[in-house]
């Protein structure tokens, strides 16, 4: 078994396996030694199912061998966020209520990529039901940065991006409400894509209308991100903002002539507190960029009050999801969920009539902006990772932060705007630490957007400073039980949830 085998990407794994160069059960193989070798170290993997997945790779083999015809995604390891349900596979959320819950059917993203032909392998961790933008949990622990485990991989999907950078899985899912996609994969140097609401159909999305949050792809490279999303895509009558999507016209994506493209940047979106090493980094980015493209131009904005606007339409959000455990069983959720539901109580029908008219105004000064330009590109963080003992970022360039989010608000300003948008990494910054370049496209533009990414990333693979930063994998050393010292239970064992095939926690 070739131990490199995780390092190829996930469109050459594809190719091999079509080729029959590639046995689809060596890849698994190698990719479960390389999560048992690698996860004590960063622990962005939580449950596994690693017999199911090893018959299902078997099964693939033989639809190869057969010469039957193969999905996309056919024979590829994949690794689902523990926020969306799998089934027969443990999915906690992150919480202690939710400790053994196995759901009995997939969630419609995952049920789509099976369909498409990857392959279940485990669940990524994510913070307690996804509030916060650092990957740490009462059931499973805290993930580490691979770049430097004492310090954070990012959130909500922060266990995708963590196991991604290492090259445990080609693919993982990830979800995006403020920045959970952009911000991990910021954070662990690989690519996140928030797609345009509907694109990828949700069918557990409490407010069905609500175009906030999202689902989404979540890998090594811009193209392995298309591929994941080209089998994502596509009308879900549970999900009233979905609407039919041909995955051809993503998969495979255009050449883009990067001398053609308008480029509008900015710092801070005119109201974001971004730290000044941010600043400098992403001033140095747009330098790199300019000689590239046809116009690179400083962007203004005029967003408003959107700060109050998302704290107001994610605390509506969170009481639609959580107000009835809120009721119940409050001591079944973490301080940012509480939060959350608390910050609503003061909340009116005003406020939320005004949110929604705010929401409209930033999204009309996107609309207009994309009238001068064809992409908008920014910092998707606005500090270094700091480390996962600190619940977050609570002062950036001498600043008090609000609440738990406000140092979000480089993404969560996007959000509002609801453009699709993309962290690509892009070189490290003045700690060594991985940064991410965060694009955005127009609505509904997300192939075009991930087209003109991927030709950038192209553009900077030759150039050290500016390409994707990899982890020193030896750096990472011995195990890290720190990671699971947050730990308020004992830990899962197989017994100790409902039955389920393949059921191991790691």
């Amino acid at each position: 078994m070739d131990s490199a085998l995780p390092e190829l990407s996930a469109v050459e794994l594809r190719r091999l396996i079509g080729s029959r160069q590639l046995s689809p059960v060596e890849l698994m193989q190698a990719c479960i030694g390389r999560i048992e070798a690698l996860n004590p170290a960063v622990n962005a993997v939580c449950a596994t199912d690693f017999g199911r997945a090893l018959d299902s790779a078997r099964a693939a083999e033989q639809q190869v061998m057969r010469g039957a015809p193969l999905g996309p995604l056919h024979g590829l390891p994949l690794g689902v966020k523990d926020l969306q349900d799998t089934a027969g596979l443990l999915t906690t959320y992150g919480n202690v209520r939710l400790r053994g819950n196995v759901p009995a059917a997939d969630n419609a993203l995952v049920a789509r990529l099976r369909a498409a032909g990857a392959i279940v392998t485990a669940k990524t961790n994510v913070p307690d039901m996804g509030a916060g933008a650092n990957t740490r949990n009462p059931v499973w622990g805290a993930t580490g940065n691979p770049f430097d485990p004492s310090r954070n991989a990012g959130g909500s999907s922060g266990g995708s991006a963590a196991a991604l950078a290492v090259d445990m899985l080609p693919l993982c899912t990830g979800s995006d409400t403020g920045g959970s996609l952009r911000i991990p994969a910021a954070l662990c140097g690989v690519v996140g894509l928030r797609p345009s609401p509907g694109l990828v159909a949700n069918d557990a999305r409490p407010l069905g209308w609500s175009v906030i949050s999202v689902l989404g792809p979540m890998g090594r490279s811009v193209a392995d991100v298309a591929l994941q999303l080209a089998s994502s895509v596509g009308f879900d009558a549970r999900d009233p903002l979905s609407y039919p999507v041909d995955g051809t016209s993503i998969w495979p994506l255009e050449p883009v002539d990067l001398s053609t493209l308008r480029v509008g940047y900015t710092e801070d979106f005119g109201l974001c507190i971004v730290d000044p090493e941010i600043r400098r980094v992403f001033r140095q980015r747009v330098e790199a960029i300019r000689p590239l493209v046809a116009r690179c131009e400083p962007l203004a904005l005029e967003l408003g009050d959107a700060d109050r606007a998302f704290d107001t339409l994610r605390a509506e959000s969170f009481v639609a999801a959580f107000a009835d455990t809120y009721r119940d069983a409050p001591e079944t959720l973490g301080p940012n969920v509480r939060a959350n539901v608390e910050m609503a109580a003061a909340i009116t029908l005003a406020d939320r009539a005004w949110a929604h008219l705010e929401q409209t105004r930033v999204a009309r000064q996107f609309a207009r902006a994309f009238e001068q330009f064809d992409l908008i590109i920014a910092p998707t963080t606005p500090v270094t990772p700091f480390p996962w003992t600190e619940l977050y970022a609570e002062r950036i360039d001498d600043q008090a932060m609000r609440n738990y989010y406000h140092w979000l608000g480089l993404t969560y300003v996007v959000t509002l705007a609801t453009n699709p948008a993309l962290s690509l990494p892009c070189g490290v910054d003045e700690h060594g630490m991985p940064f991410g370049l965060q694009m955005v496209g127009r609505l509904r533009g997300d192939a075009a957007l991930l087209a003109a990414a991927q030709s950038l990333e192209q553009a900077f693979a030759s150039t050290a400073a500016l390409a994707r930063p990899r982890p020193d994998l030896q750096a990472l050393g011995m195990p890290r039980p720190e990671l699971k010292s947050i730990v308020t239970h004992p830990p899962l064992t197989e017994g100790s949830a409902p039955a389920a095939a393949g059921l191991n926690a790691v």
